[in-house]
């Protein structure tokens, strides 16, 4: 399996949590833009986002500090975060 590969089912996996943690019926994860500001064009808050991190902590087996939530405006660069954490 190549690398771009592995970053699309990622990012669709993201995706599907957001969807399913946040409730976004109208949005499904292949329609779902990966660039998507989720501040500020999903209206997530940030007790939305620390539901999100808790479970992509747990799906992917890492640890997201508070101060890193910054990091996570979008889909794609949640992606790039978890894969950092892991190679780390």
């Amino acid at each position: 399996m190549s690398f771009t590969t592995d970053k699309k089912t990622m990012i669709r996996r993201i995706a599907e949590i957001i969807i399913f943690e946040l409730k976004l019926q109208e949005i499904t994860p292949e329609k779902f833009n990966p660039d998507l500001d989720l501040v500020d064009e999903l209206g997530v808050d940030s007790m939305d986002l620390a539901t999100v991190v808790l479970v992509l902590q747990d799906e992917y087996g890492i640890s997201i500090d508070e101060d890193d939530y910054p990091k996570l405006r979008n889909v794609r660069m949640i992606a790039e975060y978890i894969e950092q954490k892991r190679a780390a």
